[in-house]
């Protein structure tokens, strides 16, 4: 959805929405943070002795400031991009020029790309990691239900992507209040513990962190990964901005998000200064036995909130790379007739829940999957920092001393951060890489190929001006009607034209040279959609401009725009498509893993007659062979 502040609601409802989407992930954490950064048994952990706790307490708070607060809300959510926000579309502000790439350039966008890919894998592990860590409070309740935890837990997850298909609309007004809910449940739940012992407040003073990192040694370091915890989810802030504007997602988070989670954190601290055995789930023994049943239920709600959050994100990142050209077209279905941006895409959605299914059942633990937890956030966010010292140097004009200052504060925080999980990639940490790996593979082997075959099209194309003087010269008998020809070039002749030239030897009366343009921005102003040229011997050119983050209309886009002949009749118009079949030549152009790869993906690839929408009887494709 085209962000529009004169059209927004008012500020209280977009906060609450807000909260609802953009602070399900980092809300949730209080569930799996704590304990990992003291379960009892655990390498990754350490003793819950006083100076432990309030060193802890102490890194926690200053990473939720220094990141969350000052990174992203003080600086990254300034970079927007006509009012949208997350990787690809910091990436576009980075490097906005269509040029072919120079070495260095290329790698940043390629480190861009990778961001994205690995969000993927985050949005395998969240809902994992939410749901089942929710799910068993209920074997502090009582162990009647040991056996039942991991059957509970991938029940919950069936259901939560069973129900995608109906779209997030009519359950996401349900969000807002339910995360009110919760994040005031935390509050109180902090406040009682603070209570039984106010000196945890201390744990504030940030030299408890500097202490702990300094006399912890390995350990301290080791820990470093499990406070991380806190603060993934942060990049959601970011990518969320399009839908509810820096104001509301700022005012969530100083006014209620933020002490809501620092309360509970210390409250979850004086517990274990008071109780150093209740390391095994502070979040959960916090509470009176009588709310834990109530509880269970409340953090389950949250935790699927939070999956939500991640699973929409997911759809949205599928399409921003669709559009951009980063991976091929999928079926999306609109779940709202007002709102752009709830989408529902099967491919994606199956996919996220076998992934999910298949690491509870995996990991079996939430403390497991901690550990895989963390690597891909920590990557996702040292390139988001990369990305924006471009971005600021090319939006503000920031001078070179003055990025790097800003952006090397956050970097060495998040490469800390980084060093510490990758402590864990033994442990859990290698899936979200390879995870990423596998889809960055997908993603530049598309990009490649698709660039290759363009190139051979290119080669194969007769330039228009050649065409027309032959047309001219030899005119062909024409037949009643209109003709639509879907072209990639916007100054070429479409091969789907040639082709049927050729073969029919006719042309239609009225005849469109149709392209479709993916601009480097998340939407395109309807003053800017579409620009028509008159051609020769009753050929018309339309150009119809689409954002990243929207879907084009083919049907829409050629009856509302002015043409020569009067407005589109459907029923007397024939789209013409040209269908490549791709051929290995042998040549090493690719690799022959990739140019396989690439072949399976563009024969799975929705057809262009259901991605544009277009009528399926009033459809003719041309089939060539193109050689990469």
């Amino acid at each position: 959805m085209q962000s529009n502040d004169s059209a927004r609601p008012a500020l209280p409802a977009l906060t609450l929405a807000a909260l609802g989407v953009v602070y399900g992930d980092i809300g949730t954490s209080p569930l799996y943070a704590m304990k990992e950064c003291f379960l009892p048994g655990s390498s990754h952990s350490v003793p819950p002795t006083p100076a432990n706790v309030l060193g802890v307490l102490s890194l926690i708070f200053w990473s939720l400031a220094l990141i969350v607060s000052v990174k992203y809300l003080a600086f990254v959510m300034r970079a927007s991009n006509k009012g949208e926000g997350g990787i690809l579309a910091l990436m576009s502000l980075a490097f906005p020029d269509r040029e072919k790439p120079r070495r260095v350039r290329a790698i940043l966008m390629g480190c861009g790309v990778f961001g994205a890919a690995l969000l993927y894998g985050d949005g395998m592990i969240t809902p994992a990691i939410s749901v089942l860590s929710a799910v068993e409070g209920l074997s502090v309740a009582t162990t009647a239900f040991n056996d039942f935890i991991l059957p509970i837990t991938v029940a919950v997850l069936v259901g939560l992507f069973s129900i995608q298909r109906i779209g997030t609309g009519r359950v996401g007004a349900l969000f807002g209040p339910v995360m009110v809910v919760w994040f005031i449940v935390l509050t109180v739940l902090g406040i009682k513990g603070i209570i039984e012992k106010p000196s945890v407040i201390a744990a504030i003073n940030p030299l408890h962190g500097l202490n702990f990192l300094m006399t912890a040694g390995h350990q301290g370091f080791v820990v470093i990964g499990s406070v991380f915890l806190v603060v993934t989810g942060g990049e959601a802030l970011y990518a969320d901005m399009g839908h509810f504007g820096i104001k509301p997602i700022r005012l969530a988070w100083f006014g209620l998000v933020l002490p809501a989670l620092f309360i509970n954190y210390l409250g979850q601290g004086a517990l274990l200064l008071t109780n150093p055995a209740a390391a095994e789930n502070p979040f959960y023994l916090l509470a009176p036995k009588w709310m834990l049943l109530p509880l269970v239920a409340l953090s389950t709600a949250a935790a699927v909130i939070a999956s939500q959050a991640l699973i929409s994100g997911a759809y949205s990142l599928t399409m921003q790379a669709i559009q951009l050209g980063y991976l091929p077209r999928m079926h999306i279905r609109h779940t709202s007739r007002d709102e752009r941006g709830q989408i529902y895409m099967p491919h994606v959605n199956w996919s996220l829940m076998l992934a999910c299914i298949g690491l509870v059942l995996g990991f079996k633990t939430s403390s497991n999957l901690a550990a895989a937890y963390g690597i891909a956030v920590t990557l996702t966010m040292l390139v988001t920092t990369m990305l924006f010292y471009f971005a600021a140097r090319r939006m503000w004009g920031w001078t070179r001393l003055k990025a790097v200052a800003v952006c090397c504060l956050f970097f060495a925080v998040e490469l800390a951060f980084f060093g510490s999980n990758a402590l864990k990639i033994a442990h859990g940490g290698w899936f979200p890489l390879v995870a990423g790996a596998l889809i960055f593979a997908i993603m530049a082997t598309w990009k490649t190929g698709r660039r290759l075959v363009w190139e051979r099209m290119q080669n194969a194309t007769l330039p228009r001006d050649l065409f027309f003087a032959d047309i001219e010269v030899n005119p062909p008998q024409r037949v009643p009607g209109t003709a639509v020809f879907m072209a990639g070039n916007p100054t070429g002749t479409p091969v789907a034209l040639l082709h049927n030239l050729k073969h029919n030897k006719v042309l239609h009366a009225r005849n469109i040279l149709l392209t479709i343009v993916t601009d480097e921005v998340p939407h395109v102003p309807e003053a800017e959609r579409v620009q028509v040229e008159q051609l020769p011997c009753g050929f018309q050119r339309v150009v119809g401009h689409y954002g990243f983050m929207e879907e084009p209309d083919v049907l829409k886009l050629l009856q509302t725009c002015t043409l020569s002949g009067g407005p589109l009749e459907i029923a007397k118009t024939t789209f013409f498509l040209s269908r490549e079949t791709v051929l290995d030549t042998g040549k090493a152009r690719m690799s022959r893993w990739r140019k396989w790869l690439f072949a399976v993906l563009a024969r799975n690839a929705q057809t262009a007659t259901s991605y544009f929408g277009l009528p399926a009887n009033r459809v003719v494709e041309l089939g060539m062979q193109v050689e990469i």
